[in-house]
C-alpha cells in the first residue's frame, strides 16, 4: 500500500479557498428554490408546471386553469436573477431585448415591473390576473402562492 502525503497549504491559502467554497454554497442556495410563484386570487389554478411559468413570462401562453393571466416582474435583484435562472432561462438582457421585440411588432406590451417584493405582492393582490415572484422570505399575505412542479 502506498502512502500519500499532503502538503500544508498554509492557513491563508485555507481561508481563501473556505471562503470561496461558502460563496458557491450561498449563490447556489439563493438560486434554488428562494422564490415563489404568486397569482391574484382570481387565478384557479393552485399548482402549476415550470413550462407553464416560462410560458406565462414568455408570453407564450396567457392563462392557468383557465384564468386569464398577465405576468409582474421585479425590477433587478437577487429574486429576479433567480427566477430568471429558474424559470425563464433567459438573462435580463435578453428576456427585456424580447419584451422590446414584443411591443414593437405589435404582439403585445411590456409586462408590469415593480421594484420591491412588497409592490409585486401589494400589485399581485389587487390586479385580477396577475402572476409574479417573490423571494421566499417574503410575505405573501393576500395573495396565492402556486405550487410549481
Amino acid at each position: 500500500m502506498t502512502n500519500i502525503r499532503f502538503k500544508p497549504i498554509g492557513k491563508g491559502l485555507s481561508l481563501v479557498v473556505a471562503g470561496g467554497a461558502l460563496f458557491l454554497l450561498t449563490t447556489v442556495c439563493a438560486w434554488g428554490s428562494d422564490v415563489k410563484v404568486i397569482a391574484n386570487s382570481s387565478v384557479s389554478a393552485s399548482t402549476v408546471s415550470s413550462g407553464d411559468v416560462k410560458d406565462v413570462f414568455l408570453l407564450d401562453k396567457d392563462s392557468l386553469g383557465g384564468s386569464h393571466v398577465e405576468p409582474v416582474l421585479i425590477k433587478g435583484g437577487p429574486s429576479h436573477e433567480a427566477f430568471l435562472k429558474e424559470y425563464v432561462g433567459r438573462s435580463d438582457s435578453a428576456l427585456q431585448a424580447f419584451y422590446r421585440s414584443v411591443v414593437f411588432t405589435g404582439k403585445g406590451s411590456m409586462p408590469k415591473t415593480l421594484s420591491s417584493d412588497a409592490e409585486v405582492v401589494a400589485y399581485v393582490a389587487k390586479t385580477k390576473g396577475a402572476v409574479g415572484y417573490v423571494s421566499s422570505a417574503a410575505g405573501t399575505e393576500g395573495v396565492k402562492v402556486l405550487q410549481v412542479k
